[in-house]
């Protein structure tokens, strides 16, 4: 008996000394996918590019993205049809002002890959899931996605979300609508319905592309925050 006490003893020191498990490597993994498909002219993609470079250099973004704790890992690429989704910033860990100049600088100066294709928002979907399961591991992992219209080719988000790994993953959305969302409800619809997933997952409402910059900038405001929250806000956000 007074061996087994001392055996029990040495077992419970050993595992005391052992080391805690890592922390995540950084506190946020962010797939931002913006929508090029035909619905969307050259000026309104040049529109989302320029709005999305500019956010990246706005001060309060900034300090959102390098005073928060662990670092944010950033990825954006485009998507329209079904075999159409295209990588534009592949995975960059954003830990100084540098870092998020050159992830604008890549965004601003990209080019469109194609002009022609429809709405497949489940493959969208997909590719997200597929470029989170490239990174290591974070305390959180949210995508973006960003369009002017519903699924309109292949898998629906429904689909997807029961065919891939999206249980602790929060999809938000950034509707593109002509003008306010009470105009575009089977949009709206689709949006909060189908597309919305996940904790504390919520859908920002630009009125148009000329507004994209304006709401794209509040909704990244809003997923780099630590805290998860859903409400429903008057200025052009539900959640």
């Amino acid at each position: 008996m007074a061996i087994d006490a001392k055996y029990r003893a040495l077992v419970a020191a050993a595992l005391f000394c052992l080391p805690a498990a890592p922390a995540p490597a950084c506190r946020l993994a962010l797939v931002l996918a913006m929508d090029i498909s035909s619905s969307v002219d050259a000026g309104e993609d040049a529109l989302q590019r320029g709005g999305l470079a500019a956010v990246l250099r706005d001060p309060e973004i900034r300090k959102a993205f390098l005073t928060e704790g662990e670092p944010v890992e950033l990825a954006v690429f485009e998507w329209s049809g079904r075999y159409s989704q295209a990588d534009i910033l592949s995975w960059r860990r954003i830990e100084s002002v540098a870092d998020l100049d050159e992830a604008a600088a890549i965004i601003g100066n990209s080019v469109r890959s194609k002009a022609d294709q429809p709405t497949a928002m489940g493959q969208a979907l997909a590719h997200a899931s597929d470029l989170l399961g490239q990174r290591p591991d974070c305390a959180r992992h949210t995508i973006d996605v960003s369009g002017d219209g519903v699924n309109n080719e292949y898998l629906t988000p429904a689909q997807i979300y029961d065919s891939y790994p999206f249980q602790a993953v929060t999809v938000n959305g950034l509707l593109i609508d002509g003008g306010d969302y009470g105009d575009s409800p089977e949009l709206l619809n689709f949006y909060t319905d189908h597309l919305r997933h996940g904790p504390g997952a919520f859908v920002e409402i630009a009125s148009g592309f000329d507004d994209f910059q304006r709401a794209f900038r509040i909704k990244l405001l809003r997923e780099l925050q630590d805290r998860v929250i859903g409400s429903i806000r008057a200025s052009g956000s539900r959640g």
